[in-house]
């Protein structure tokens, strides 16, 4: 079985797919150690790890440098790649683009909006592909829910079923009414992927950044599981206080010289 064919075959069996962020190595490890199905190497690095202004900065050999290591941390893991903004405005600057982070280690690319010629593009070129509807960070300036009006919701649905038939292999649902998010889970054969989408999909994905809590903002689709960030404050607090009161370097982390050695040093010295 193939790592998407496993998506759907969870999904007709009803098994919630679990999904997160994934930028570095370590982290792939422990996310895969801890049975994440899928790890999502999202333009969310540009803000969360790169310390860029918004998803648009993020660049190509930004996302396949993030997907080497994520594979490197996770060699079985499925890993799904972030086309970034601007890299996928034709159907063949999307082909070039996701071969690219097929290269680094991606199992599928994701990109965001309605773009069947780019989903027809690369499935005839054997590349699964994850779409994106409802709430498109790279392309909505204003982060606000989606699909909250009739007509909103019709269309969202309508565009979900017109890139099913297509070939897509999965899709996320960022943003949008549980309702409108359980119809569109119902009306496709792909796998659904939600975000601040409710309940209803079949599966959930969320930054890892936000799950562990690295920063005080935090969002009502997220629940927070640690508190790192303040555990990474509170550390080096702690660290900086015991080497300015030198505490630290301790007897345990010093190496020493044999005596023997130590005593022809001294001897030597002029």
């Amino acid at each position: 079985m193939t790592k998407t064919a496993r998506f759907f075959e969870m999904k007709r069996q009803g098994r919630p797919i679990a999904v997160l962020t994934a930028y570095d190595a370590p982290t792939a490890k422990a996310e895969a150690e801890a049975g994440v199905d899928i790890l999502l190497v999202g333009d969310s690095v540009g803000m969360n790890m790169l310390g860029y202004a918004s998803e648009k900065e993020v660049t190509l050999a930004d996302i396949c440098h993030h997907v080497r290591a994520v594979r490197r941390g996770a060699p079985e893991a499925a890993i799904i790649a972030d086309l970034p903004f601007l890299t996928y405005e034709t159907p063949d600057a999307a082909l070039a683009s996701a071969r690219q982070a097929i290269e680094a280690g991606a199992d599928i690319v994701k990109f965001e909006g309605f773009r069947p010629d780019i989903v027809k593009t690369l499935v005839a070129a054997s590349i699964d592909v994850c779409c994106h509807l409802g709430l498109e960070p790279q392309h909505h300036a204003d982060k606000r829910f989606k699909g909250r009006s009739a007509q909103e919701a019709k269309k969202l649905v309508d565009d979900a079923i017109a890139l099913d038939r297509v070939g897509m292999a999965m899709l996320v649902l960022e943003l949008i009414p549980e309702e409108v998010a359980a119809e569109v889970s119902q009306a496709i054969k792909a796998p659904t992927i939600g975000i601040g989408a409710g309940r209803k999909t079949d599966g959930q994905v969320l930054v890892i950044c936000d799950v562990l809590g690295f920063t005080s903002a935090n969002y009502r689709h997220n629940r927070r599981y640690q508190e790192v960030g303040r555990a990474m404050e509170e550390a080096a607090r702690a660290y900086v206080a015991d080497v300015r009161s030198r505490v630290f370097p301790g007897e345990e982390n010093v190496l020493h010289m044999a005596k023997e050695e130590r005593a022809l040093f001294l001897n030597e010295k002029p």
